[in-house]
């Protein structure tokens, strides 16, 4: 009985010892963060644009030239708790003004905070992580022009066991994946390749489409297996229609419709965009239209998916 009880303690320390090691927040290599380079403003905001920052770190009625600055506070209300948008102005004391670029691109593509604690995927670095180095120089170089705002927005409202940061490393392990979700264009689709890869860039990248239109698993993971199938609304008020070429719904829209809808908020049938969605198309608005008509045809050329249950 005592060594049994011996066997047990030394596999729980293993256990604890082998959690820890595997949870451990995860960093950018040596050679990644030698090719970072600080890079063009002018070009970083359009990264800004198409990466949705003002959507959630500027106030939640901003408009104009109050949507540069990212004071954060705005309540992200989920099934795990309430997050809440941080500051990430230039702000040296209560925003991102004091990280270096290496910094930034930790945050960015693993989810790592300069401190080496998790970032909560609600700040989506899981489709961040696709982006390229020189985007993510031309969008450092861009938030560094922006104006200070001072204050710390209010913790998040999470509840055991979702409170514990260290967690989240096991959760990279399952979904922090830098690679694309679909790997070419479906077959007998007739496409412009170098655009449909530009489109595949900036929705499965920058533009983290699958984050709202993709269905979770119980751990809050993406189903890649229902890329963009639609999915519920976050709230839990509706639900965020599917977006693959499904026959009768939308993939009755032409890929002129799409990149005119994401220019102007208008619908083949003449409706106008609303909900959440009404920030995703301004920010999309603000592309240059080769930008638009790259998303749309790599939309119409993916898979349609089955309908989950959730």
């Amino acid at each position: 009985m005592k060594k049994a009880l011996i066997v047990l303690v030394v596999l729980a320390v293993i256990a604890a010892g082998a959690g820890w090691s595997l949870s451990a927040p995860t960093r950018m290599t040596e050679q990644q963060a030698a090719a970072l380079k600080t890079g063009d403003p002018v070009k970083g905001e359009l990264v800004f644009w198409a990466g949705g920052c003002a959507s959630c770190h500027a106030a939640k009625d901003a408009k104009g030239e109050d949507l540069l600055n990212l004071g954060g506070g705005l309540r992200l209300e989920t099934p795990f708790g309430v997050f809440v948008a941080p500051n990430i102005s230039s702000s040296e004391a209560d925003g991102i003004g004091a990280w270096s670029l290496t910094d930034f691109a930790n945050a960015m593509t693993h989810g790592t905070s300069p401190d080496g604690a998790n970032y909560y995927p609600a700040f989506p670095y899981s489709s961040y992580a696709r982006m390229s180095v020189e985007d993510l120089g031309d969008l450092y170089a861009f938030f560094k022009t922006l104006p200070s705002v001072e204050g710390k927005a209010p913790g998040h409202e999470l509840g055991f066991p979702f409170n514990i940061r260290r967690g989240l490393g096991l959760w990279k392990r399952l979904f922090l994946n830098p690679e694309p979700v679909i790997a070419a264009p479906v077959s007998g689709n007739e496409v412009d390749q170098a655009l449909w890869d530009r489109g595949r860039y900036l929705v499965e990248g920058p533009g983290h489409c699958g984050e709202c239109h993709t269905a979770r698993d119980i751990a809050g993971g993406l189903i890649l297996s229902h890329w963009l199938g639609g999915a519920p609304a976050p709230t839990g008020e509706g639900r965020i229609p599917d977006i693959t070429p499904v026959e009768g719904k939308f993939g009755s829209w032409s890929a002129a419709d799409i990149a005119y809808y994401l220019e102007s908020g208008f619908t083949p049938e003449y409706d106008s965009v609303g909900g959440e969605m009404v920030k995703v198309q301004e920010n999309m608005a603000r592309l240059p239209a080769s930008d638009r008509e790259a998303i749309a045809a790599y939309l119409k050329a993916i898979p349609v998916v089955a309908p989950t249950a959730n």
